[in-house]
Formats: C-alpha cells, sequence, structure tokens
C-alpha cells in the first residue's frame, strides 16, 4: 500500500485522530501526518492538559509513548488484533511547509483523511484555498482524484457548512462525520470511537477488526450478528 496522508484540524474529536494513528501503525501503514495548532490546542484540552502545544511533537502523542498510553487507557480500547508483522512508520510535517512532497501530485499516495476535520479547513478546501499543508495536499488529492476522506465534528450544522460538503461531495470527496452507530450494542466510549474508526479503514482499504459487521451470520448458530 502506497503511503496514507493524516491531517488533524482544530475540530472537537481527539481521540479519533489517536485511535486512528494506532490503528493505521498497528496495520503496518506509512503515514505522513500534518498537525494545525488549533489541532494542538484542541489535543491539549481534550487529551492531555499538560502537552506543551508551542513544542507540540505528535509523537509524543503516540500509544508507544507512555504518555499517550495513560491518554488512551482511560478510553479501556481493545486490544488490537495486527494484520501486519512490522509496525507502520510515521513523519511529521509542519503545517507551513509546502517543500513537504505531499504538497506535489508526484507524491503517491493511498489517500488522505482529515480527522477531525474543522468546519474552517472544510471551507478553505472547499473553495481551494491552499493557505497551508493541510490544505494544499487535500487539494492534491482532489485534483489526482485521489481519496480524500474528511470527518467532521459539529453540530448543529448550518446552510454553509452543508453546502460546503456538497460542494466537497462533488468535487470527489468523501463525508464521513463521527457519527457512530449504536447497532453493534456498544458497551464504551472506546467501541463508539471505534466504529468511526473502523468506517475510515473501510474507506482506505486498510483491513481490520474493530467490529462485527451487520448481516453477518453466525457459523454454528445461524444467528445474525450486530
Amino acid at each position: 500500500m502506497s503511503p496514507i496522508v493524516i491531517a488533524l484540524t482544530g475540530a472537537s474529536g481527539s481521540i479519533y485522530a489517536l485511535r486512528l494513528l494506532d490503528v493505521l501503525l498497528d496495520a503496518g501503514c506509512e503515514l505522513h501526518v500534518v498537525v494545525s495548532p488549533a489541532a494542538a490546542l484542541v489535543m491539549r484540552d481534550e487529551l492531555d492538559p499538560q502537552l506543551d502545544t508551542d513544542q507540540f511533537r505528535i509523537e509524543t502523542m503516540l500509544p508507544s509513548a507512555q504518555q499517550a498510553g495513560d491518554v488512551l487507557s482511560r478510553f479501556q480500547f481493545p486490544a488490537l488484533e495486527s494484520s501486519s508483522e512490522q509496525r507502520g512508520t510515521l513523519r511529521v510535517y509542519h503545517h507551513q511547509d509546502f517543500h513537504a512532497g505531499i504538497a506535489s501530485g508526484s507524491f503517491l499516495t493511498s489517500g488522505m483523511v482529515i480527522c477531525p476535520c474543522s468546519m474552517g479547513t472544510l471551507a478553505a478546501i472547499a473553495s481551494g484555498q491552499s493557505s497551508n499543508l493541510i490544505h494544499r495536499a487535500a487539494d492534491v488529492h482532489l485534483k489526482e482524484r485521489r481519496k480524500l476522506i474528511v470527518v467532521p465534528r459539529e453540530t448543529p450544522l448550518g446552510v454553509i457548512q452543508l453546502e460546503n460538503m456538497a460542494r466537497l461531495a462533488n468535487a470527489g470527496g468523501v463525508i464521513l462525520p463521527a457519527m457512530p452507530g449504536f447497532y453493534h450494542a456498544p458497551t464504551s466510549m472506546a467501541d463508539l470511537v471505534d466504529f468511526v474508526v473502523a468506517r475510515i479503514c473501510d474507506q482506505l482499504g486498510v483491513p481490520h477488526t474493530l467490529l462485527e459487521r451487520w448481516g453477518e451470520a453466525d457459523a454454528d448458530t445461524g444467528t445474525i450478528e450486530r
């Protein structure tokens, strides 16, 4: 699989991003990550009040670090069943680094995910304003006809936000709101987070065992697992 671009912006839902990074790295993916300043602020407020946003490094929040392990342990995520013998790699770019490979269409990828996606980032992409590396990388994925997945977490939605989503969808983007389902009988916040992360992985074509799928028949009883 080609590299995957992951961007974090200033919407609520930092835990979705952290869990997504963990799952994709566990699957052996090569990740290229950009974090906006607002995303670092939100991550500090939601996950770790001690996080230094002036010297923010996403590596310090990954599950391989003790700090991130403490954060994830609060949500009691189930253990991952690794689909790769080797953990993936991660490279982080400054949000204004237009020399980064991901700013060019010649840099081949398997897709890009913006999780969570703020309404400001959504508006910038929908209107073609490449004012930072996140916007530019998203624009590249649209023009190259590669998969761009945005994960908005906002409510309620106004006409402007809905029109921006429609415009992005018409341009080829995938709008995947952070709306967890309940048919899989979740028993924890971790189950709700994993539902959304699983749907992102499905869009990327990354195998996972985060949830039981609707309509899967039990081999022994013939009953339907939800």
